[in-house]
């Protein structure tokens, strides 16, 4: 019996959906929660499983168009005279606000499958590394998992590949996409794509609301540069996350927003909302453009939950993982346009945050070190300019730079334990 593929309801304040990509043509084998196509919202750009394997009968609704949430855009078919899964029960009605988070999850995944006898496998495994798997032709059930509760990571299967004696195998078959696009040359007028419309007409809007001022500080980063050198083997061995920069400059802001608590509010009407947590929005980069996930109660998590937060944002946004809660309800934004090379940037502030802190790339200089007897003296050191982009309606100057005071004391001055 045929299976209806839909367009997800990705969000109670999402209506409809744009498809962008088809990863399948008519014809193709699809294996259940395999990624299908792609789609964008106003919220997010994400990759859609399929809900059964079979064939891939029919493509009802092609790449550009928009349609309503529920639509169905394609069927999936037995496919030679296989039994395909009974047809999806039609969606439920919208969760009420309580169980959103439990609404907007995506069906229940299976574990990667490489052998029939293999397709009822139940280990606990993200989307991510099922696929990572198949690329490389990995049986999960093999790989011992060191994330909570036994679940296989990334770096498991990564480790497994690396380490694994057996001859290769051969490699699975590319996937099918859509045709690419065509290569653009000058004098080309090219429609802008979902996510760059958007992320247009906010940033104007966020101009035209916001005043924006900036100020930036200097700071040395050579204590951390050398703790980081120092650990990072170590705590990707017990940790199984790489060691980044970021979480210290995450942890470095949070211990100043809780100083400066009007930093991490936002403007309602004439009223000021204070927020009672950290929910630290952090800006990733993207082929297609700019996303910001958000690490919800960041300021609840130690040192090695926040880089595990962080790690697996950016993990999902560049996957097309990400769900719509995933990117609301920021508090406060950290963008890192020095990962490109940038000595510095003035960031537009995401709204209805009031402030927003770019990190610049960290670069080896000459200092003036002056030593506890008063002494001067010359030194290379690893430093970073962090710039505070804030919204002077509610911020005034002296308040950003005490708070920028204690993000550089906190960085230059490091003493909590990493891992």
């Amino acid at each position: 019996m045929p299976t209806d593929v839909v367009m997800p309801q990705m969000g109670e304040s999402i209506f409809e959906g744009t498809i962008t990509k088809w990863l399948k043509k008519p014809g193709d084998k699809v294996q259940r929660d395999e990624p299908l196509f792609e789609i964008s919202t106003d919220k997010v750009d994400a990759e859609i499983p399929a809900p059964a394997s079979g064939t891939l009968q029919e493509i009802k609704v092609s790449e550009g168009n928009t349609v309503q949430v529920n639509t169905v855009v394609g069927v999936i078919g037995d496919g030679n005279g296989a039994s395909a899964p009974a047809k999806a029960a039609a969606p439920a009605p919208a969760a009420p606000a309580s169980a959103k988070k439990e609404a907007l999850a995506p069906p229940p995944a299976s574990a990667a499958t490489f052998r029939e006898d293999e397709e009822d496998s139940d280990v606990r495994s993200s989307p991510l590394v099922r696929k990572l798997a198949r690329e490389h032709n990995v049986d999960l059930a093999r790989v011992s998992g060191t994330g909570t509760g036994g679940r296989v990571t990334k770096q498991d299967v990564l480790d497994f590949v690396e380490h694994r004696v057996a001859a290769p195998v051969a490699a699975p078959a590319p996937r099918q996409a859509s045709a690419p696009a065509p290569a653009v040359i000058p004098g080309d007028l090219v429609p802008m794509s979902q996510m760059r419309k958007i992320i247009a007409q906010r940033m104007i809007e966020s101009r035209r609301t916001s005043a924006h001022v900036h100020c930036m500080f200097e700071v040395d980063m050579t204590r951390i540069v050398n703790l980081r050198n120092r650990l990072k083997n170590g705590f990707e061995q017990r940790t199984g996350a790489r060691l980044t920069f970021m979480p210290f400059f995450v942890r470095a802001t949070i211990i100043a927003l809780q100083q400066y608590p009007i930093v991490n509010c936002s403007l309602e009407g004439d009223n000021v909302r204070y927020h009672k947590h950290v929910n630290a929005g952090i800006a990733v980069a993207l082929d297609w453009g700019l996303i910001v996930p958000v690490l919800k109660n960041a300021d609840e998590l130690n040192f090695l939950g926040l880089q595990r937060g962080i790690t697996d944002l950016g993990e999902r946004a560049r996957s097309k993982k990400l769900m719509p809660a995933d990117v609301e309800g920021s508090t406060f934004t950290i963008t890192n346009p020095g990962q490109f090379g940038a000595v510095f940037g003035l960031p537009i502030i995401n709204q209805p945050n009031v402030a927003i802190m770019g990190v610049g790339g960290i670069t080896k200089q000459p200092m003036v070190i002056t030593d506890k007897d008063g002494t001067d003296s010359i030194a290379i050191r690893s430093v970073v300019h962090l710039t505070l982009g804030y919204d002077h309606r509610i911020i005034d100057g002296a308040t950003a730079d005490q708070f920028m005071a204690v993000v550089k004391k906190t960085l230059e001055n490091w003493s909590e334990e990493v891992g």
